[in-house]
């Protein structure tokens, strides 16, 4: 059995399709999927998925890209919505200097109030960094000095060096289905390094699907195509690789409980 850390259930075909989905990742072998808010507009249909099904769970949080949308999130707010049985994790939330779809000012000061919520909560941070590896590791360190806070950087792209500052920071680190592109030789490297204990896997659906079915619409299914990439570049088992990944889910979503 293994487990979707981060999927977005709410948007594209998958919601046109839910059942099909749901079937689909269970014959896959998938035991759990984590439902990602990605605006705070959108929190009720993402916790209306997993209300419905015991497998399922949510997180509560606001998008880098929805920082001018949705400016001056409430740590106060994430608190309240993180109280719901369902609810493990707080975010996506983060920087995206890529796009720069938002003020990054407005992305840094929401980052801040999704530490905070974690902090207070103890509910593990979902860290969303895409070209933004130094401001990422000078926000990061500058709020654990305040208190420790889990998180998991996710769909991790980056650099070898903001690979090691998260785990020294005691962070685990989310790989998607990038990983199984030609192009992404670097982070094949980097994988290399990131310890069987602090590892998680998932597919951002419904974006980034792995290869063999890179270009269609992803969804929870398909981690296990990410999975068995991992299995043989890192020369471990998949039995073991799918077995380490969901007890490091566990371990880190401790509110999520073990079917």
């Amino acid at each position: 059995m293994i487990v979707d850390s981060h999927c977005h259930l709410n948007y594209g075909t998958m919601m046109e399709d839910m059942s099909g989905v749901m079937a689909r990742a269970k014959s896959a072998g998938v035991e759990t999927m984590l439902a990602i808010n990605a605006r705070l507009s959108e929190f009720d249909d993402v916790l209306a998925v997993a209300e419905k099904y015991d497998h399922v769970f949510a997180t509560v949080g606001s998008h880098p890209h929805e920082a001018e949308k949705e400016p001056d999130v409430q740590t106060e707010f994430l608190l309240e919505k993180a109280q719901h049985a369902k609810v493990v994790g707080i975010g996506e939330s983060g920087l995206d200097f890529f796009y720069e779809y938002a003020p990054r000012d407005l992305q840094e000061a929401n980052f801040r109030a999704h530490i905070a919520a974690s902090r207070d909560s103890g509910l593990p941070l979902i860290v969303h960094a895409r070209e933004a590896d130094d401001d990422c590791t000078r926000i990061l360190q500058d709020e654990m000095g305040k208190g420790a806070f889990p998180a998991v950087i996710h769909c991790f792209t980056a650099s070898r060096a903001f690979a090691e500052a998260s785990l020294e920071m005691g962070f685990y680190i989310s790989i998607s289905g990038i990983v199984t592109f030609n192009s992404a030789k670097d982070l094949q490297e980097t994988m290399k390094i990131i310890p069987l204990d602090r590892l998680l896997i998932e597919t951002d659906a419904p974006y980034l699907a792995p290869v063999p079915k890179r270009g269609k619409p992803n969804e929870p299914s398909y981690v296990k195509y990410t999975a068995e990439f991992l299995s043989n570049h890192l020369d471990i088992p998949y039995a073991d690789l799918a077995t380490a990944t969901t007890d490091n889910f566990y371990q880190l979503f401790s509110k999520a409980t073990r079917p």
